[in-house]
Order: C-alpha cells, then structure tokens, then sequence
C-alpha cells in the first residue's frame, strides 16, 4: 500500500533516517523486561530495528492509517499491533502487570503527557527513551539551578536516571518540524520507591513550581503549612534551587507538621 500521509493534527512527522532510528532503538538495555511498547510508530522505520531485538515488540498508535501500513508490512507484528491512544489504554489488558519498556519517536504535542502517563505507570516502565522536542527533553534531564529545570525535571528524576543521549536536525524528518529533537533514556533507579507520601510528593512539586517565581513560603500556601513549619530556612527557596532529596525532605516535613 501506498506511505502514510502525515497528519497535523496528530504531531506527526515520520522520520527517514535508518541510521538515527537503529541508534534509537539501541538506547534501551534490554534488561529486566521482555515486553517493549513503541508508542506512535507511523510506517516503521524504528519497529523494524526493534523487531531484532531478543524482547517481544509491541507497538500502539492512534492513527488508523498508520495501523493498516504496519499490518500490510510487518507480518512479525501479528496481534502485536494496539489500535488506542496510549494515554487512555489500559496497558495492563496487553501487559498483564509485567515489566516493560517504552520507546518512541513521540509526538511533540502529547510527548509531555506521555512522560507523565509512563510516571505513572512507573512500577512497570523499567526504562523509558526516544525521541522529543529538543527543549522537552532537555528539561526533563536539566538539573537544578536552571530556568528550565521544572516539574517533569524532578518527577523524571526522582525514579529514574534521566540521561540526554543526543540531539537529531529537523531534515531527517517528513515533513521536518521548525524546531531540533533531542533523544534521551530514563532508567528506573534500582530503589525507586520515595521515603515519603508520593501522592503528596507529586503535589508538593507541581505546586511549587505552578508559581515559580515565588519562595515555597508563598508557593506552597494552599498546602496550609504551620507557622512553625513555614519558619524554617528551606522555605526560603524557590523550587528550581531545589533537587529532588530537597524535595522529598520538604514533603517529610509537612507530612511531620500535618500529624
């Protein structure tokens, strides 16, 4: 059948390098899991080169189109192919509660939501990369101190090691997005469990940095802190002079206060 025709409306922009879409498969370890999800493959160019790999690939994409190309060309991929959109599948009617990874030349207008959704489901998501806007993916793995250091930042990095792998110029793609990619890899930490609330962790940080110009003293006000508490010296701070153990220590102590 004749190629996809990329679709505005769904961020695609179909990548025509082989070389760049074999070093993105390569990213991931292939350790602990024997499951990898490839979210938004269009015509294949990176499934082929993970259908090589000792795991059993799957791959789950929105567009009908492009589901209908991957059936005609990649026999491998027989029952392998979820017609849904990632971010409201129930991933456990495939997975069934085991480990897997992520993977995906991601759609720049969702590629945020779905770090979020992979964070949520990070007790299964062993390790996590591919492909993002260049400015997304740096933020993701920027450390404290920065303008661009954030929310996704410190939720990434506080269960996984978030590392940039390396940046991908827009001709290699069709048609070329008007801005550079970046790939990175998330790989789970070995003790990714917070000593601390983690639903209360999640709010503390989007809270904080909701207003970031503000000290966590002003920021952090709807949390309704003690006056003893909104004493202490950490208070003082703004979020992105914060790592993540900072943050989990700020979440100890209201948790501590709230008792």
């Amino acid at each position: 059948m004749d190629k996809v025709k990329a679709k505005k409306h769904l961020g695609q922009h179909f990548l025509t390098d082989e070389n760049i879409a074999k070093k993105i498969a390569d990213t991931l370890h292939f350790e602990g899991y024997d499951n990898v999800l490839e979210i938004g493959p269009g015509m294949g160019v990176l499934t082929k080169y993970l259908l090589e790999k000792p795991v059993n690939t799957y791959v789950i994409e929105i567009d009908t189109e492009s589901v209908d190309y991957l059936n005609a060309n990649y026999p491998k991929l027989q029952g392998h192919i979820l017609s849904q959109d990632f971010l409201k599948y129930d991933i456990n009617k495939t997975f069934e509660g085991k480990q897997f990874a992520i993977i995906g030349n991601f759609p720049y207008n969702i590629s945020s939501q779905i770090v979020f959704r992979a964070l949520e489901l990070r007790n299964q998501v062993a390790e996590f990369s591919g492909m993002f806007q260049k400015e997304v993916a740096e933020r993701i793995c920027e450390k404290k101190g920065t303008k661009t250091y954030g929310i996704l930042s410190v939720l990434a990095q506080a269960f996984y090691d978030a590392e940039y792998l390396f940046t991908v110029h827009e001709n290699v793609f069709n048609p070329p997005p008007k801005v550079k990619s970046g790939v990175l890899r998330l790989k789970r930490k070995e003790n990714f469990t917070l000593p601390c609330n983690e639903k209360l962790f999640f709010t503390v940080v989007k809270t904080a940095f909701q207003q970031r110009r503000k000290t966590l003293r002003n920021s952090l006000k709807s949390l309704n802190l003690s006056e003893n508490l909104r004493e202490d010296t950490i208070f003082d701070l703004r979020p992105e002079q914060l790592d993540v153990q900072q943050f989990i220590a700020i979440t100890q102590k209201i948790e501590a206060d709230a008792i």
